[in-house]
């Protein structure tokens, strides 16, 4: 079964065309339109096809629908620095990229992917208590945050925090079932933990 018609016969037709195709057809016409961020109405629906997704490709395709959703603001002013950040990371210019999702959290406290990308910065630099403060401020504005979860678990495994590591990725996977990172992750510090006799 392809992709597309499992998300079609998981929905029905006329969901289909309602709910995910339009979400598609935002997030390519519109990505900061009127549905944006962790409170988009859209989410609960998509968070349930990520967890009954039967492959990782169904997922992923699900998974990209949500961080469209939850990268964009319909403050324009957000989507500006958002996009400052994301190109500094990518040229990794660490201080510019925090500089810029510093003053997102600023303008948009309430705006999870700006904690999350700060978070993601941190721990790039190894700033680890910071990085775990703002994974802290995700997850309260987005508790299915599997992203800052696997982070979580990243931090974690950094600071020899083991058997919270795999539970922050253990976390994420309950979420998101199909996130192979997280899966690796999880399986290795099982193994570890076994190897420990804990």
């Amino acid at each position: 079964m392809t992709t597309g018609s499992w998300l079609r016969r998981l929905w029905g037709a006329q969901r289909w065309a309602a709910g995910l195709g339009l979400a598609v057809a935002l997030a390519a016409a519109n990505p900061a339109g009127a549905f944006a961020d962790q409170k988009d109405p859209r989410l609960p629906e998509l968070f349930d096809l990520l967890k009954k997704a039967p492959d990782p490709g169904s997922a992923q395709q699900v998974e990209q629908l949500i961080w469209a959703l939850w990268f964009h603001s319909d403050d324009p002013e957000v989507v500006k620095t958002m996009n400052t950040g994301v190109t500094a990371m990518s040229q990794s210019n660490f201080q510019r990229a925090i500089e810029a999702f510093h003053h997102v959290t600023e303008i948009a406290p309430d705006f999870a992917e700006g904690w999350n990308k700060l978070a993601t910065v941190h721990y790039l630099v190894g700033d680890y208590q910071d990085s775990l403060d703002e994974i802290g401020h995700t997850l309260e504005l987005e508790p299915r945050h599997f992203g800052a979860l696997s982070g979580l678990g990243l931090v974690q495994a950094q600071l020899d925090h083991t058997e919270q590591a795999l539970d922050a990725f253990e976390r994420a996977l309950d979420v998101y079932p199909m996130m192979q990172g997280a899966r690796i992750n999880a399986e290795t510090l099982r193994k570890e933990l076994q190897d420990k006799g804990i």
